[in-house]
């Protein structure tokens, strides 16, 4: 069988999210630009999303592949390993695609070239208020800096595994994700630079990111990487940020301000009551909903707490007790 030459493989890991993945192919169905393979990769998954992408089969250049679960990481190597394009795309099964995304991705690339590239997310208008709080906790500049995508003054720009692209020579010569089961996108991102390839934000490369949605899944997902940090610095010298501090810092100071709440009758809690209304004002303007902006508050509490009592966590097992990634976190390693 003779293989077309392609400009863009886009592949993407899934694990039970056959719904989801039926949402993300709709809407690269709809994409302007046609020069495009899909790889589909299910990691083992109970309830798969094989019938979904058989519905697709006539619409897109779709190939579906079924593995035994090792890890989103490892399922993006499998994925690019059968992959025929120019340049591999790496999406999450939890994003949807604007019409005109590939579009840019191309005009962005014919204006200035790099290896590798990433884009930022956004709450589409369907998604629900939860799912809407989540986006603004992760993207807001009150809670993560706004450092997810959104600022291109940056010396050094890390793409994230939910929507980036790099040069199959690029992917190929660095042997793909490790497999770290958190933060492997990251660790990725920084070989990449490390390797002396240039990376780009492209703006208007955007997808619609559902992340998690609830806020216990979504704690679980920001302990993990907070878990991630302490093992990344491990692995890269020097690359933990002041930025990267502040959730931990935040997380010992509502302690703080907790324990202290008896005997200041309370006026302690004055600051995180302020900031709780900064956050519930700047998300209801955004998202012209109050429940959403009620709803910001739980989830930047989630958000930056979960982080922090993950990185307090790996710290004292990975700094104080000396233990190495793999045994002090034996389920975050596929093995």
């Amino acid at each position: 069988m003779i293989i077309e030459k392609l400009k863009y493989s886009i592949i993407v890991p899934v694990f039970n999210r056959p719904d989801e993945v039926g949402e993300l192919l709709d809407s690269l169905g709809r994409q302007e630009l046609k020069d495009f393979e899909v790889v589909v990769v299910e990691d083992g998954s109970n309830i798969t999303c094989k019938d979904v992408c058989d519905q697709y089969a006539g619409i897109l250049d779709l190939f579906y592949y079924y593995k035994d679960n090792s890890g989103p990481g490892q399922s993006r190597n499998y994925g690019a390993a059968r992959a025929h394009g120019d340049w591999l795309i790496v999406l999450d099964s939890d994003v949807v695609l604007p019409d005109g995304y590939l579009k840019a991705v191309d005009e962005a690339l014919a204006q200035q070239e790099c290896d590798a590239w990433g884009g930022p997310d956004a709450a589409h208008p369907s998604f629900t208020p939860v799912q809407k709080a989540i986006s603004y906790s992760m993207t807001s500049f009150f809670t993560t800096g706004g450092i997810r995508g959104g600022k291109t003054k940056l010396d050094k720009f890390f793409p994230r595994s939910y929507n980036m692209g790099i040069r199959r020579e690029v992917y190929q010569q660095l042997e793909g994700f490790s497999k770290m089961r958190f933060g492997e996108d990251i660790d990725f991102s920084y070989r990449i630079v490390e390797a002396g390839f240039k990376t780009r934000l492209l703006p208007t490369a955007w997808v619609w990111h559902k992340r998690r949605t609830d806020f216990r899944k979504f704690f679980r997902q920001v302990y993990n990487s907070g878990i991630a940090r302490v093992n990344l610095e491990k692995r890269h010298p020097g690359t933990m940020k002041l930025v990267h501090l502040l959730p931990t810092v935040f997380t010992v100071g509502v302690f703080g301000l907790l324990l202290l709440a008896p005997w200041t009758c309370g006026w302690s809690l004055l600051p995180l009551f302020l900031y709780a209304l900064l956050l519930c004002l700047d998300s209801t303007v955004i998202h012209k909903s109050l429940w959403v902006g009620i709803l910001s508050i739980p989830a930047a509490f989630v958000q930056l707490m979960g982080y922090g009592l993950g990185f307090i966590e790996s710290w004292w097992k990975r700094c104080v007790l000396k233990r190495n990634e793999f045994s002090a976190f034996e389920e975050t390693f596929y093995k």
